[in-house]
């Protein structure tokens, strides 16, 4: 099998509205949204009682923009985890991972029995694993990811900030959104 080498200029090329900077961002979560190391290590340092709860997982079809960013066929189904970031009994971040199916048989093939561990401590303790890219994004009732996070969470504010980043393993991409919850502190 042999990984699909334009996933990285695909991805550079096309940011659907997802910003390279966090100039517009509320100075509260400026830090976290911008900083491109583990945010998981940044959690568990900020709360005392950090944890991962597993909400789903599985093949799902992608969000449209995270189809065109992976270079995925329409209707195409890829492994999608969905999981809260837990601080202090309080949900703070969204997290939404796509694969493609096809990277399931390589490097990434664990990420399916992660259950309730951390991705961010695998992504970043891999020296093999690179970071394409980060971006920010305001989201709100609009965007699918906006409503996933609300939907689990049964929270609904007017909008949300979230961060998108890809993850490279032997040519094949894994998309990381992270949504900041109102309940999110200066990390």
């Amino acid at each position: 099998m042999t990984a699909p080498r334009h996933l990285s200029l695909r991805y550079s090329h096309q940011r659907h509205h997802w910003l390279a900077h966090a100039f517009r961002t509320p100075r509260l979560l400026r830090k976290g949204l911008s900083d491109r190391g583990s945010l998981t290590r940044r959690l568990q340092a900020h709360y005392a009682d950090f944890s991962v709860q597993l909400l789903a997982h599985g093949l799902e079809r992608p969000f449209r923009d995270e189809i065109q960013a992976l270079g995925l066929r329409p209707g195409m189904r890829a492994y999608v985890r969905n999981v809260l970031l837990i601080g202090n009994g309080e949900a703070r971040v969204f997290a939404h991972s796509v694969l493609p199916r096809a990277a399931l048989r390589g490097g990434w093939n664990g990420i399916s029995r992660l259950g309730s561990k951390p991705l961010g401590a695998s992504l970043f303790s891999n020296p093999r694993i690179r970071r394409l890219g980060l971006t920010l994004r305001r989201i709100d009732v609009r965007h699918p990811l906006y409503r996933a996070a609300c939907a689990h969470t049964g929270i609904t504010p007017r909008y949300l900030w979230a961060r998108r980043s890809v993850f490279c393993l032997n040519g094949y991409p894994l998309m990381v959104s992270e949504v900041f919850l109102p309940a999110i502190d200066a990390l």
